[in-house]
């Protein structure tokens, strides 16, 4: 009859005899429903056991490319390490392509040469360019999965996007930066403008202000790409230019180099607000030189990584639902580390 399971297997799972099974199996009279029911549900459990067994041997790649500065990376990295040996019942394997800083073309190489070489997923946080998107369009029509971290693109580009609902938690260091200060201009730092979830911070950053703290003024600067010296030294020159300056949200890091400069031009910061719990921003926050850091549990993170390839793959329910990256609040209050919804 081409049944993976024999008659004493089936029995067995449902807690019936053999016969009654078989009278069930060949369709004999004398079979109540709640009987065939049973029956039905110990096939049903079987199969479940089977595929689950059958996928423990499966193993799956993963190529986690990410540009931004080594602090946070090496965050990343940890959690993943963390949490790919945990995850079931495929396993996971990942390997990492971190750097600082790379322009549009070395990204768009490594994403070929990655495609070139095989691989189940990529895990990407990159700016969003045009020719970027592009070579996604490519890997998309070539089936190679993508899964976008923290900042995002272009949906039909990818299979998934984890991190922070980025204009959300904008807003929430809005609020919080609005109820400390008094009165002053913030400076916004971003790593780039062409991180998409870097922006959508600032745009709901800067709205929320606008209609709830109208009296405090904003000033962006980018391009620092969250790198000690050209953060500094972008953050100088808006010193100069602002003499109004007295808070900082701090989206694209370089946060020891933000409060260099202020020192450098003998100026003091009444709020802070920071982005990511790495190691940099947990020491300004014991020392008080941070007022409060916006961040999300990476290794949470890297879980919901996993099961969008095991959704993919359908290793797993693809109707589950995998839920959303909470927003977290770091700050240095004796007791206080709550999450904001």
């Amino acid at each position: 009859m081409g049944r993976k399971f024999t008659i004493k297997e089936i029995a067995h799972q449902a807690g019936l005899s053999p016969a009654t099974v078989d009278r069930v199996l060949y369709d004999r009279a004398h079979v109540r429903g709640a009987t065939r029911d049973r029956v039905a549900a110990a096939l049903a459990e079987l199969e479940g056991q089977y595929a689950a067994s059958a996928l423990q041997g499966r193993k799956i790649t993963l190529d986690v490319l990410i540009q931004a500065p080594g602090r946070f990376s090496s965050a990343v990295q940890q959690a993943f390490q963390a949490e790919l040996p945990l995850m079931k019942p495929a396993t996971f394997r990942a390997r990492f392509h971190l750097a600082e800083v790379m322009d549009e073309t070395e990204v768009i190489a490594r994403l070929r040469a990655i495609a070139r070489r095989g691989t189940q997923g990529i895990v990407l946080k990159v700016p969003a360019t045009p020719a970027i998107e592009g070579c996604l369009a490519d890997l998309a029509r070539r089936g190679v999965p993508v899964v976008t971290y923290v900042t995002d693109v272009a949906a039909p580009l990818r299979l998934a996007y984890v991190g922070m609902e980025n204009a959300r938690a904008g807003a929430t260091a809005a609020y919080l930066l609005g109820r400390m200060a008094r009165g002053g201009r913030v400076l916004i730092t971003l790593s780039s403008q062409m991180f998409q979830g870097e922006d959508l911070r600032r745009k709901g950053f800067i709205d929320h202000l606008a209609r709830h703290f109208p009296d405090l003024a904003t000033t962006t600067v980018s391009e620092g790409f969250g790198v000690n010296r050209t953060t500094g030294d972008i953050v100088g020159r808006a010193l100069e230019e602002h003499t109004d300056i007295a808070h900082v949200y701090s989206i694209g890091g370089g946060n020891a180099a933000i409060l260099d400069a202020f020192a450098a031009a003998r100026r003091p910061i009444a709020v802070f607000a920071a982005h990511d719990l790495d190691r940099t921003n947990r020491q300004l926050l014991r020392t008080g030189q941070v007022s409060f850091v916006i961040h999300h549990d990476f290794r949470q993170d890297a879980r919901r990584v996993c099961l969008h390839f095991s959704q993919h793959y359908r290793l797993i329910d693809r109707d589950l639902h995998l839920g959303e990256t909470e927003i977290r609040i770091a700050c240095p209050l004796p007791g206080f580390d709550s999450t904001a919804d």
